[in-house]
Formats: structure tokens, C-alpha cells, sequence
């Protein structure tokens, strides 16, 4: 019995982290679109703060006076953090291989674009290497914890019979 749950659970962990590699690959992309998109934005606000002979915080800083600018601002500097934070997991996924990203995942911390690419995200049968390896992974990982489990309840309840 607990050999059979350990099987399903290794299963189940294999056909879900196969899926790891190509998920991780779609978040990439929708990834480097955000970081294009607020690229354009960062870079449009600092050539309006170079012409007007200011730095971007200088610039930042005037914006002051009512509330919309004061809005403006606060959104301006959350763009600017976003931006820098995007562009360091960019950075950092693009230089890890696909079985590598799977140790990294602080740097699928995004909710927005998790959100978005797991509402796309079709799954596919694992023919790459990738797939393979993170597949053999989440069966042994599945295997483990759910046989694990399930041998720690049984000696619990063993004890107790005897």
C-alpha cells in the first residue's frame, strides 16, 4: 500500500515538475516584455530630466504641489523599483539553464506575471532534456515525501498495536 501511494505521489511529482522547464521558459518571455516595456518608460523620464538639465531624482523630487503629482511621482518611483528588480531576475534567469531555474525561485516572485503566464500556459509532454531531468526529479522528490509520509503514520499507528 504505501509502496503504490509512493508511486502515484512519484508520479504525480514527475508529470508536474516536467512542465517546470517550459512554464519557467514562457515566464522568461512575458519577463523580457515587461522589462522592454518599463525600459521605454524609465528611458522616456530620464530624457525628459536630461533635457530640462535635472537628474531623475531632482526630477522626481518636483513633482510636488497637488495630488496628482504627488500619484505621479509615487508611481514613477514604483516603476523605477520594478524596473530594476525585473531586469536582475532577467538577468540572472537568462544565465541559468532551465534545470538551474528551478533553484531559483525567488526569481519568479512577480504575481502579475506568474499570474499571466500560468492563465497561458498549456502543458506539453517533456522531449527535452530539461524536461526529462526536472521530471526525474519531481518523481523521486514525489516518491520521497509521500512514501516518507505515509511510513511515519504507519509507525506511529504500529507503535500504538503493539
Amino acid at each position: 500500500m504505501i509502496r503504490l501511494a509512493a508511486l502515484a505521489g512519484g508520479l504525480a511529482g514527475g508529470v508536474a515538475l516536467s512542465q517546470f522547464p517550459e512554464f519557467s521558459q514562457q515566464y522568461l518571455q512575458r519577463l523580457g516584455g515587461q522589462v522592454d516595456a518599463l525600459a521605454a518608460v524609465t528611458q522616456s523620464f530620464d530624457a525628459s530630466a536630461t533635457k530640462a538639465g535635472v537628474t531623475r531624482e531632482a526630477a522626481l523630487t518636483s513633482m510636488e504641489g497637488n495630488d496628482f503629482l504627488g500619484f505621479h511621482q509615487a508611481d514613477m518611483r514604483a516603476t523605477f523599483t520594478r524596473f530594476d528588480r525585473l531586469s536582475s531576475d532577467l538577468t540572472m534567469l537568462r544565465e541559468a539553464g532551465p534545470v538551474e531555474r528551478l533553484f531559483l525561485p525567488q526569481r519568479f516572485d512577480d504575481a502579475e506575471l506568474l499570474k499571466a503566464t500560468w492563465e497561458d500556459f498549456q502543458p506539453a509532454v517533456p522531449a527535452t532534456t530539461a524536461g526529462l531531468t526536472t521530471g526525474a526529479v519531481g518523481f523521486a522528490a514525489g516518491w520521497a515525501a509521500i512514501g516518507g509520509f505515509l511510513s511515519l503514520l504507519a509507525r506511529r499507528f504500529r507503535r500504538r498495536a503493539a
